[in-house]
């Protein structure tokens, strides 16, 4: 009696579920490395929370909060009851709930970054993800937080951005007390509901939001002042006077332009031609008090933001004590799936191995990894050849996979000698003091021309 053979299943992808090719991986892995080593350049230190939250904590955290959530069940056959927890869809919530639990055991004003998958259930297109890797900085404190953080966020995002073969790029920077006591000046009510109508500009344009502000209930003359205000935009401190000028007066419009004010001019000082004060920028998160930023490639304004956050002052509170903070988040995945997607990033090379070693025959084997051993002691990545083909098989190997250079064990009359499959020199060489030249030792990443 034969065996039934199991029914073959055709694989298939998972929209919104990115998976990179190894030499996408390398690339992926040089931003990551460049975004830690800068985070901790500014005194940053890591953590990482769970994936998983209570439903209703990341459903209080915006009107449409609740339609991004993935639910987690206990048991894959539990019923919907069971779900009582919610894959993560940022940092800043499992953040404030992290500050609560262990107050006692941090320093503040503590300074953590956090690079970690978050997921969130919307519609997968290109830049925006099912499942997507998001890199954060975050400062809290106790009680108060010196505004002098909120100017701080946006220079090391300017550093680290700067680092990335990406091109120009601009912070674009608002403070929410602007349009809060601007709306409250001109007697608007419903401060929240026309904060995000005004931040749905860049999708719909002024016309429809101006029908939107009139049929939530706003004047003529209230919409026009609306997007009156959020045309204002200057690289240095003009935007105040040009707020001044629409003639509206409110104490916490002031506060607001003294705020925006100081971290525009830190960043003048400090990251000249970076920063941008854009009074259009709203942030849609109800959570966000002050200062907000979002931060767009020079060329590819269509592309939306990539790097966001703000200032907020109740989001993590036990009710005794606040713990005020303010923070921005890199949307590391958006931005490589649009540059790798569009081929204007790549590596030079698909794997870290800089030197194949290759085998005369199947004996010498443990005398290939003696040398690979020993170059790798040193700090260069090699990988011994698969199999003692030909030579000339090898170095194809070696060719499709990158490598630069393959070494050859006892070829020379002197001993083992390696060679730059890309120029054909071959040269002696000793395991214990040969080096790549620096642009060889490790795959390197780099921007391209032209979009595919």
């Amino acid at each position: 009696m034969s065996t039934p053979q199991p029914k073959a299943t055709k694989v298939l992808p998972i929209s919104g579920f990115p998976e990179y090719l190894p030499s996408e991986r390398i690339v992926e892995q040089r931003f990551l490395d460049v975004i830690r080593e800068t985070f901790e350049l500014h005194g940053f230190s890591s953590v990482e929370t769970r994936s998983i939250e209570p439903i209703e904590r990341l459903s209080s955290q915006g009107e449409d909060a609740d339609k991004e959530i993935y639910a987690v069940s206990r048991l894959a056959g539990g019923s919907d009851d069971d779900a009582r927890w919610g894959l993560h869809f940022d940092m800043t919530v499992p953040f404030a709930r992290y500050v609560l639990e262990n107050a006692g055991k941090l320093s503040f004003p503590f300074r953590r970054y956090q690079i970690q998958k978050a997921w969130r259930g919307e519609r997968p297109q290109e830049g925006r993800y099912r499942e997507f890797t998001q890199a954060d900085i975050d400062v809290v404190d106790v009680g108060e937080l010196s505004p002098h953080f909120e100017a701080e966020m946006p220079l090391v995002i300017a550093d680290v951005f700067s680092k990335f073969p990406v091109g120009d790029f601009i912070i674009q920077v608002n403070d929410r007390k602007i349009p809060n006591g601007f709306y409250q000046g001109i007697g608007i009510t419903d401060v929240i509901g026309t904060l995000r109508i005004v931040d749905k500009l860049d999708k719909v344009g002024p016309d429809k939001v101006k029908a939107m502000l009139l049929e939530a209930g706003a004047t003529d003359a209230q919409a026009d002042q609306c997007l009156a205000l959020a045309e204002i935009r200057s690289t240095d401190l003009g935007f105040v006077e040009q707020v001044r000028a629409l003639g509206v007066e409110h104490p916490l419009l002031e506060e607001g332009l003294e705020s925006l004010a100081n971290v525009i001019r830190t960043g003048l000082a400090h990251a000249p031609g970076k920063l941008v004060a854009d009074l259009r920028i709203a942030r849609g998160l109800d959570y966000y008090t002050g200062t907000v930023y979002e931060t767009q490639f020079v060329g590819h304004e269509s592309w939306g933001s990539f790097c966001s956050g703000g200032r907020y002052d109740a989001l993590a509170s036990d009710g005794r004590t606040t713990y005020p903070g303010v923070g921005i988040s890199i949307g590391v995945t958006r931005i490589l799936g649009l540059l790798i997607g569009r081929g204007l990033v790549t590596a030079s090379r698909s794997t870290p191995a800089a030197a194949l070693v290759a085998l005369k025959d199947d004996q010498s084997r443990d005398d290939a990894v003696a040398v690979a051993t020993a170059l790798r002691r040193r700090g260069i990545a090699c990988e011994v050849a698969p199999s003692a083909a030909k030579f000339g098989k090898q170095i194809r190997y070696a060719e499709r996979r990158g490598i630069p250079y393959v070494w050859f064990p006892g070829a020379g009359e002197s001993g083992d000698e390696v060679k730059d499959i890309r120029s054909g020199e071959q040269v002696p060489a000793a395991a214990d003091t040969w080096a790549p030249p620096a642009e060889d030792l490790a795959p390197v990443v780099s921007r391209t021309d032209a979009e595919s």
